[in-house]
């Protein structure tokens, strides 16, 4: 392909415009997007089943909440028909349920599960610093008790009341002392196995019929990796059978969960979820121990307290209401990785196409150090895509989070596409004083506008979140797929503005809260932890890269 430039009434021949070097670095763009996403999508298969009809759990633990319903909202009331379906369904993989409260409509679960027949209950009574109703819970589970001895078959008073610190020891202790005097059935208190350790008078002024210990490796103090979780939960359980001798200890929680934020090196997956679940099953088979696992449903509404981990304990998704992990079947942690792969192709060669479109019109032919940035942003953003919308799908939680992690998906989809077109007609990245500085001097065009509000928002975005990784880490996620999306094509692009003129106050101050957050961010969460090093490498690049802006005008 050859173009003509017409100077002064004479029409002149200029170089050939080649298009072997995209073409060749779009190929091999596509087969590393390719490959990539086969290695991510490798499935594992399990020597036991994570959830077998054929060999059923021995208990989990049921809420029954769906979509926008909550336990946290007092007027939620479940319908008996929704429970039957959910107590229908469990029946298939389990024998028992756990429940932690008779309050939304969850005082039917037992009626509702002599009807469906099969299915037994440990009933939970939730205690909280509300006296009066701890008291009417502790009445309504004496009457069910009562009324269903064929069900109920034990009594857990409280569950980790002294792990939130709403009630002493005093008191609990002389609850559970009042509904023991009142069943027939074993009866206990559930929290996590410190607290069994700290206030072991509990154990000693009531003489509980057993222990029931929650064990949970990835919110342990010291997160536990999914590799080692079962041999973790073997261990405590040793320790509290020491502690507790002739005691039955029940594990009343244990499980891992599919999605969320890593804890130093405990990864929230599908895969290790899966994992879990079937060592844990394995050794209380083997081992003989009694097990109640947490959870059967994804609880959206928990992601409110405990962010999205909370959500994703269940082996059934709450919205279709399936297995994850249907017996026989290969688990991976991407089952779409197909349609992501597809995308991310698709979006490759759209950053391409748009280099190569506006190419077209311009009499030279690029560096091959231009093409093959806008193959490393094309690479990047292709690969990534599926990625960053299997995060913003799992980790958007309301209106606000929709809004939040789709923007900054939005800025990583835009970002390589017209950082491509600048790179080619060889436009350097613009400043936010190009797109909301005084009007006199300031550089407009289409361009600069969508690369300056995509700018903008990544910069907004991603000092929040690192701002928030600070001073509140403990529940939010990682955005280290999107935020890559939009970073490279960025500093990529940074590197054509010429080192002339006065830094612009904006961009040093972001670049400062980043690099000094991303410092703070690697010590607190610790060098396990790849997603957070992934982040807080983005971090510092874009930090760099906003540190490098110049602004032409003079600042007075």
């Amino acid at each position: 392909m050859a173009r003509e430039q017409v100077i002064d009434g004479a029409s002149r021949r200029t170089e050939p415009i080649s298009l072997r070097t995209p073409v060749a670095l779009l190929l091999v763009s596509l087969g590393a997007i390719a490959a990539v996403w086969w290695w991510l999508a490798t499935p594992i298969t399990l020597a036991r089943a994570p959830i077998d009809p054929a060999d059923k759990v021995q208990c989990v633990s049921y809420a029954p909440f769906r979509g926008e319903q909550s336990p946290l909202n007092a007027w939620t009331h479940i319908e008996a028909d929704q429970i039957e379906q959910d107590l229908r369904q469990l029946k298939e993989i389990t024998d028992c349920v756990r429940t932690y409260s008779m309050e939304n409509g969850l005082d039917q679960v037992p009626a509702i599960a002599a009807k469906v027949g099969g299915l037994k209950v440990l009933q939970g009574i939730w205690l909280s610093s509300n006296r009066a109703k701890n008291f009417e819970q502790v009445a309504l589970a004496v009457r069910l008790t009562k009324e269903y001895p064929d069900i109920i078959t034990s009594v857990i008073v409280g569950n980790e009341v002294l792990l939130r610190g709403e009630m002493t020891t005093a008191d609990l202790v002389s609850f559970i002392r009042a509904v023991k005097v009142q069943v027939r059935v074993p009866v206990t208190y559930a929290d996590v196995w410190e607290f069994w350790l700290r206030n072991r008078e509990v154990y000693e002024a009531v003489d509980l019929d057993f222990v029931t210990i929650h064990i949970l490796p990835y919110w342990e103090d010291v997160p536990v990796r999914a590799k080692f979780a079962a041999a973790h939960v073997e261990q405590i359980r040793e320790r509290m059978a020491v502690a507790f001798p002739g005691k039955e200890i029940l594990i009343g929680e244990t499980g891992w969960p599919s999605e969320g934020r890593m804890r130093e090196g405990a990864l929230p997956s599908r895969t290790n979820q899966a994992r879990v679940v079937s060592q844990i099953l394995s050794l209380a088979k083997a081992q003989k121990f009694r097990v109640n696992l947490i959870e059967s449903y994804d609880q959206p509404w928990k992601r409110k307290l405990e962010g999205t981990a909370g959500g994703y304990w269940g082996l059934y998704d709450s919205v279709r209401r399936n297995l994850k992990y249907p017996p026989g079947e290969p688990i991976s942690n991407f089952p779409y990785w197909k349609w992501y792969m597809g995308a991310g192709m698709g979006l490759c060669a759209l950053v391409f196409a748009v280099a190569i479109i506006t190419l077209r019109r311009r009499p030279w032919t690029p560096r091959f150090s231009t093409w093959l940035g806008v193959a490393i942003s094309a690479t990047t953003a292709g690969v990534l895509l599926g990625v960053g919308a299997d995060k913003v799908y799992y980790e958007s939680y309301g209106w606000g989070g929709w809004l939040h992690w789709g923007a900054l998906l939005a800025a990583g989809i835009l970002s390589p596409i017209f950082c491509a077109q600048a790179l080619v007609i060889g436009r350097s990245l613009p400043t936010f004083l190009d797109l909301l500085g005084p009007s006199e001097g300031r550089k407009w065009s289409k361009l600069t506008a969508v690369l300056g509000l995509t700018l903008a928002v990544t910069a907004v975005i991603a000092a929040q979140t690192a701002l928030a990784f600070v001073f509140d880490p403990r529940y939010h996620d990682f955005p280290y797929a999107a935020l890559t999306m939009a970073v490279v094509p960025f500093a990529i692009l940074m590197l054509n503005r010429p080192q002339i003129g006065v830094r612009p106050i904006a961009e040093a101050v972001f670049a400062g809260v980043l690099a000094l957050s991303a410092a703070y961010v690697l010590f607190n969460e610790g060098r396990d932890n790849w997603q957070s090093l992934w982040t807080c490498a983005m971090y510092l690049l874009f930090a760099l890269t906003l540190w490098r802006a110049r602004a032409e005008q003079s600042q007075e």
